[in-house]
């Protein structure tokens, strides 16, 4: 079922909703909305779990103001959602910058709303190095995406296609085509901001405050959030489980989706 929630003056926020079950909430990472889920859709809903998935604002079917885009307004569209919902005891997942909201959203709004969480190679605690930071792209790397960005956005998902899975052949050319046309639908002005957010956004600190059961999902073979930031986020989550995902590129959940499936069912439905 489909819903839009007002989440600010004339700015809607688009969620589709499906499944009946114990609820997982999916958050998009950049730049894509909640259609990149649907072979977790598919699967997950014909398995008893309840599937939630929000398009963040400037994304997919959600609207597009040329207003403030970082992660504090995301997790502020991501709590009204799941208010008007009134979701209970759900997991929230995210994937890449989805999963560094997601992990902000637990740290901030605690157990109201959610349970358990799920990062899929989450672009957290940092993406970009920092002097003491030694992980991720560098400052340099990602204003050159975002040059891309004003310049020639298709090809900056061409370039970005090639990172995204295991081998730039592990997936079909239709495939491939899909991918990027999903990634241009979002909104050329939310694109460049969340790259901003994605450089500049510092999470370390609120690992320590994240106080529910953690799954973190990642490829060991990612070139975009790569496996070290899995590391530091398992080391620095109390009760989190690295979950390794060793034929997985940035795009686990389609490089290795039955495994995705079946390991994201096995926590969902865990009593821990």
């Amino acid at each position: 079922m489909s819903h839009y929630v007002q989440v600010a003056p004339n700015i809607r926020v688009y969620a589709e909703d499906t499944g009946k079950g114990k609820p997982v909430v999916f958050i998009p990472g950049w730049p894509f909305d909640n259609t990149c889920y649907e072979y977790q859709f598919n699967y997950l809903t014909e398995h008893g779990i309840r599937c939630i998935g929000l398009d963040l604002r400037g994304y997919g079917k959600s609207d597009r103001p040329w207003s403030k885009l970082d992660y504090d307004v995301f997790v502020s569209d991501i709590d009204k959602v799941l208010k008007e919902f009134a979701i209970k005891d759900a997991t929230l997942l995210g994937h890449s910058m989805g999963g560094a909201i997601a992990m902000h959203y637990a740290a901030t709004h605690g157990r109201e709303h959610i349970s358990k969480l799920v990062l899929c190679g989450a672009a957290g605690p940092i993406w970009t190095q920092r002097p003491d930071f030694p992980y991720g792209f560098t400052r340099e790397q990602v204003n050159d995406l975002l040059d891309l960005c004003y310049t020639d956005r298709p090809q900056l998902l061409e370039n970005f296609r090639k990172l995204f899975f295991l081998t730039d052949t592990s997936h079909t050319a239709a495939f491939g085509r899909w991918f990027e046309q999903s990634g241009l639908y979002g909104s050329a002005y939310a694109t460049a901001q969340c790259l901003i957010a994605l450089r500049d956004t510092d999470l370390r600190s609120e690992m320590s405050k994240i106080n529910i059961p953690t799954a973190i999902f990642h490829g060991i073979y990612d070139r975009v959030c790569p496996f070290d930031l899995g590391k530091q986020l398992n080391k620095g989550i109390k009760n989190s489980t690295l979950i390794p995902f060793e034929k997985s590129g940035h795009g686990l959940f389609y490089d290795e989706r039955k495994k995705f499936n079946e390991e994201l069912i096995k926590f969902v439905t865990s009593k821990i």
